[in-house]
């Protein structure tokens, strides 16, 4: 399937079995308003239900901004909660998408600030142009990061880091972003896409069940205390990505591959 759709505030593109999903609002900054929330949410739907797609990769259009975060226009506009909806996804159909075990990596080409910010926390892989600027300044207009930042920044880069970076509400660069492990790699912006690609590829050269049990297991497994504790339930078999992997085509083709030395054909079954 290799396909563009231009939607009011999107651009998905299907190829080579990644989806690649641009916030298109570069004259807002790439800010979030209710509709794109929905257009993204209805994104990442169809990349978690179309089998044919096994990666997807989030950037924004322009060069300033990746996102940057609500739109805080749409947010004062609103005459009650109601209207300034976000879907049960979260922002950007994302940040609370737990259901999602295939990868997605955060292309961040320019500023990823609040809800963009969580974006980018709340992918698999990130991509940073040197130039980008990472933080959650929500304190500074009086509220905080409720789209999941609080509780992933804690959990990716431990409790002292991420409380300087939420209670200051300052900004971080890419080089320190890196430092702290929340990007996987700091690139000139010309190179932030071809590089979110070629992990991409990376990714497609190995198992697409296999891959998807590996995140399930990695981030389900973070819920019991203790790695001992993470391998009893793995064992129980209460992973089930991992038992479907088990029970897959793929992973005879894999073996079978490797003994005739040629490529495997995976088929995602």
């Amino acid at each position: 399937m290799n396909n563009t759709t231009t939607h009011r505030h999107i651009e998905v593109s299907c190829a080579d079995r990644i989806m690649t999903i641009t916030i298109n609002r570069p004259e807002v900054m790439n800010a979030l308003n209710p509709a794109t929330h929905a257009e993204m949410s209805a994104a990442f739907d169809q990349f978690e239900r179309d089998d044919a797609l096994w990666v997807a990769i989030l950037t924004g259009a322009g060069e300033a901004a990746f996102c940057a975060g609500g739109d805080i226009s749409a947010m004062v506009d609103a005459e009650t909660e109601e209207d300034y909806q976000v879907p049960g996804t979260g922002y950007g159909g994302l940040t609370h998408r737990w259901s999602c075990d295939k990868p997605i990596i955060a292309a961040v080409n320019g500023l990823a600030l609040g809800g963009g910010f969580e974006l980018a926390l709340s992918a698999d892989l990130v991509v940073a142009a040197d130039s980008a600027l990472f933080g959650l300044p929500e304190p500074k207009i009086g509220t905080a990061a409720v789209a999941s930042g609080m509780h992933r920044l804690v959990r990716d880069i431990g409790l002292k880091p991420a409380m300087e970076i939420l209670l200051t509400a300052e900004f971080i660069d890419a080089r320190r972003a890196h430092e702290l492990g929340l990007v996987n790699a700091v690139v000139a912006p010309a190179d932030v896409m071809s590089t979110a690609r070629e992990y991409a590829a990376k990714i497609l050269k190995c198992a697409p069940l296999a891959v998807r049990a590996t995140k399930h297991c990695a981030l389900a497994g973070r819920q019991y205390p203790s790695a001992q504790e993470a391998m009893e339930a793995q064992l129980a078999g209460r992973f089930g990505p991992l038992e479907a992997m088990y029970q897959s085509q793929d992973i005879r083709e894999g073996l079978q591959a490797f003994m005739d030395k040629r490529k495997p054909q995976w088929q995602a079954r």
